[in-house]
């Protein structure tokens, strides 16, 4: 099993490259399902290795001119503050047995099903066609999306996902952002906000920094792989992969939970 676990550590990176989100969703199953790890240490771990893989990604993005550094900055301060926050504080405080009766529903059991069901929401948000009518380009409003990117960081920080995809669906519904340029933005963002909530996490847990090194590593050599492929690929097949794939993902985790 530990084989295929890093053969998904390559796939991590690769869905990364190729879509800037979803490459999250599939590193905690990965190390909970693969890697008999935890679930609340595979959060942890998922948050180093998505940001530190996404840090490379945004990086040669931002080569190509692909991060809307105004739009990361707005998106992200809200985000890491409470990602870092809902690491350090609230998961640990989150009790061990939620529900005992009728149904026995343990902490991890409700980090993973929590988790399938926000990414059957992003997905759905990206699947969902919006009229736009150009007449109507409200001024955005930022103590909305101030609001609502630090709802999106406790979520990430809950499931331990670097949360593209939560962050595409908003660049693009409310920053208007085209698909390649929401997913160079979104590696940017999904780097600060993993990499600041794995620091809440430090405190908290004992880190097996081999191991992490290892998996991170191939990871990073997926992301080029995959950001190699979006030459191959265009907008509506990007944002439609991205979606299924999300879909595709909950599914999985809600069979294997329930």
């Amino acid at each position: 099993m530990e084989i295929l676990g890093y053969l998904g550590a390559l796939f991590i990176g690769l869905v990364l490259g190729l879509t800037g989100g979803g490459g999250s969703i599939l590193t905690v199953p990965i190390l909970v399902y693969l890697m008999s790890i935890s679930p609340v240490t595979a959060t942890a771990y998922s948050l180093f290795i998505v940001g530190t893989t996404s840090t490379f990604g945004a990086i040669q993005n931002y080569r190509k001119n692909l991060v809307d550094l105004k739009n990361g900055f707005i998106f992200a301060i809200p985000s890491f503050i409470a990602v870092y926050l809902t690491r350090k504080f609230i998961v640990p405080r989150i009790p061990e047995i939620i529900i005992e009766s009728p149904i026995l529903i343990t902490k991890n059991t409700f980090l993973m099903l929590f988790f399938a069901v926000i990414m059957i929401f992003g997905a759905l948000s990206v699947l969902k066609k919006k009229s736009q009518d150009p007449n109507n380009e409200e001024k955005r409003n930022l103590i909305l999306i101030g609001i609502q990117t630090f709802t999106i960081g406790i979520i990430i920080g809950l499931v331990g996902a670097g949360g593209g995809f939560l962050i595409i669906p908003s660049l693009i519904l409310f920053a208007k952002l085209p698909m390649r340029k929401a997913v160079g933005t979104s590696l940017f963002i999904i780097a600060m906000n993993s990499l600041v909530g794995f620091m809440g996490d430090v405190q908290n847990l004992v880190i097996d920094w081999m191991f992490l090194a290892t998996f991170t590593t191939i990871s990073v050599v997926g992301i080029f792989i995959g950001m190699y492929l979006t030459k191959y690929t265009n907008e509506s097949q990007l944002k439609k992969i991205f979606a299924y794939f999300v879909l595709l993902m909950a599914a999985i985790i809600l069979l294997k939970e329930m």
